[in-house]
């Protein structure tokens, strides 16, 4: 009781840093974790490939690894899901 009387001068403001923290990783993991994203970038890929910015080979290549992504992002979303 002592011990926790004489550390919440520290105890406190350090526990408010781990909560921001906390909070700046979830919305950090909920960001890059976003199916969204990806399909905006397969979109924008689209887009490229249209206007003749980029060739089929490296459309292809791209795509494939957003496709990836995207793969794990919903089986990392199920695991979620079935975990909770």
């Amino acid at each position: 009781m002592l011990f926790r009387l004489l550390a919440a001068p520290v105890a406190g403001p350090l526990g408010g840093i781990a909560w921001v923290a906390r909070q700046i990783t979830q919305m950090v993991e909920e960001q890059n974790f976003d199916p969204k994203r990806i399909e905006a970038a397969l979109l924008a890929l689209e887009r490229r490939l249209e206007a003749g910015e980029i060739d089929e080979a490296a459309f292809e290549a791209a795509e494939a690894e957003l496709l990836e992504e995207l793969h794990l992002i919903r089986a990392r979303q199920q695991a979620k899901a079935g975990a909770a």
